[in-house]
């Protein structure tokens, strides 16, 4: 059998061609394109990109099936994208008819977090767990639940936004709250940290390490480059969003008990200057107990996690 998968995110849409070798993922082939408001354009052109790929490739459409990986909210029934904070312009897209009755093959779409949450889990740090946490720390943070060997999304499809979670009465803002855990714990959220310290830092007649142009243009990824060229302030502003996630994993740890949770994109690739402040945190927050029995781990899968939740999306059941 032939996967076709769509990893739709707010800044990139990639579209995948891979074969299932009993349960190894043989990749083909993958093409990713700029995210817009218009949604039709993005799904247009990824489906003849679709078409493409199976002609290069040699594969009928009728050994394939579709499988969609798109960060929430998603209607109940896994069929709509219902306006994602990262997808502005997405409102109410219909987006497995669409692609199902464009390129006439089976669809089936999954929330990113849990999508990734089943690819790490079947593929990566989680194999093997039976109690697992998936936690995107990407653009947004949300996070993928493996519960008792299964996941699980709630009486509405809602569970793991945990991003939505306040921490503080006030701060950065992240799923439309100020204060929230994805406000400290994100891309997004790291970068209005970063634009609020460097004011800071501007006023005492000092510029940050990670400021090379204007303020607004600070990115996330210019705070990790400055910390690992050892510039304290960058370091201090990690230390300060890892000691957030240890505050929200506490939640998660304490609530759920679990043996392993796994953290993908920033934390992968900032681990060092996160998970000091973070553990501290745990002990400081968690239960002993449940803390002790719980690793937080780096995602393994790297930047093919979002082609593995692609995968995940069209065959799980």
């Amino acid at each position: 059998m032939h996967i076709v998968g769509f990893d739709i995110g707010g800044t990139k849409c990639a579209v995948l061609l891979c074969r299932l070798d009993g349960e190894t993922v043989v990749w083909k082939d993958r093409l990713e394109i700029q995210t817009t408001s218009d949604w039709k354009g993005v799904l247009e052109a990824l489906c003849g990109h679709v078409e493409r790929l199976l002609e290069a490739h040699g594969v009928c459409r009728s050994d394939c099936c579709i499988g969609i990986s798109c960060g929430g909210p998603l209607s109940h029934d896994l069929t709509i994208i219902n306006s994602p904070p990262n997808l502005p312009g997405w409102v109410q897209v219909p987006v497995v008819d669409y692609l199902s009755e464009k390129l006439k093959m089976p669809a089936r779409m999954l929330n990113d977090a849990d999508a990734c949450a089943l690819a790490e889990w079947k593929y990566g740090a989680g194999k093997g767990s039976r109690h697992m946490i998936f936690l995107t720390f990407g653009t947004g943070l949300g996070a993928g639940l493996i519960l008792n060997g299964r996941l699980y999304t709630g009486a509405c499809g809602m569970a793991g936004e945990v991003g939505h979670v306040r921490i503080e009465e006030d701060g950065p803002v992240g799923y439309g709250k100020a204060g929230s855990l994805e406000g400290f714990c994100s891309g997004g959220g790291i970068r209005q940290m970063a634009v609020k310290k460097a004011e800071q830092m501007e006023k005492e007649g000092r510029r940050a390490s990670f400021q090379t142009g204007d303020k607004e243009d600070i990115k996330a990824k210019d705070v990790a480059e400055a910390a690992r060229a050892g510039h304290e302030d960058a370091i201090e502003l990690l230390r300060e969003s890892g000691a957030y996630f240890g505050k929200g994993l506490s939640i998660l740890i304490d609530i759920l008990n679990p043996e392993v949770i796994v953290a993908g994109s920033i934390y992968a690739r900032s681990r060092e200057f996160l998970e000091a402040a973070m553990w501290e945190e745990i002990h400081r927050e968690a239960l002993a107990s449940s803390a002790s029995a719980c690793r937080v781990v780096p995602a393994q899968l790297g930047e093919k996690i979002g082609d593995y939740g692609a995968v995940m999306a069209a065959v799980y059941e």
